[in-house]
This record gives C-alpha cells, sequence and structure tokens, in this order.
C-alpha cells in the first residue's frame, strides 16, 4: 500500500504541525486553515474542499485534525 502523500506531524510544543507533501517539508500549519493554505501554494487542486480525513491523503501523526 502507498503511502499518503500528505504527511502532517506531531504538535510541537511552541504549537503548529510539520507539513510534507510528496516528502517535501511545506511548513508548520497551526491551524486547518493554514495546513490548506499550504497545500494550495503546493499546488493542490481545490484544497480548500480536499477531504482532510481520508487516510489515503493524510497521515496525521501524533492526533488528528481536531488536535494542534
Amino acid at each position: 500500500m502507498a503511502r499518503p502523500p500528505i504527511v502532517v506531524y506531531p504538535p510541537t510544543e511552541g504549537g503548529g504541525r510539520r507539513v510534507r507533501v510528496d516528502g517535501q517539508a511545506i511548513g508548520l500549519a497551526r491551524t486547518l486553515s493554514e495546513l490548506r493554505e499550504f497545500l494550495r501554494r503546493a499546488g493542490m487542486p481545490n484544497a480548500e474542499d480536499v477531504d482532510l480525513s481520508d487516510p489515503a491523503l493524510v497521515e496525521w501523526r501524533g492526533g488528528g485534525p481536531t488536535r494542534w
């Protein structure tokens, strides 16, 4: 099974979560809105409508999309 293209790492002590898309670090998101903006900048079409709970698309490490 292929790994999801988006990996969201556990929350940092200072707040926020590191994000990688296709192995490339794209930033430290502090909210779902910031995560969607990073995805948009990375070239993901319709980033505002992406299902971030889809495990085939996003691997959440250290808690899901409600933990920041």
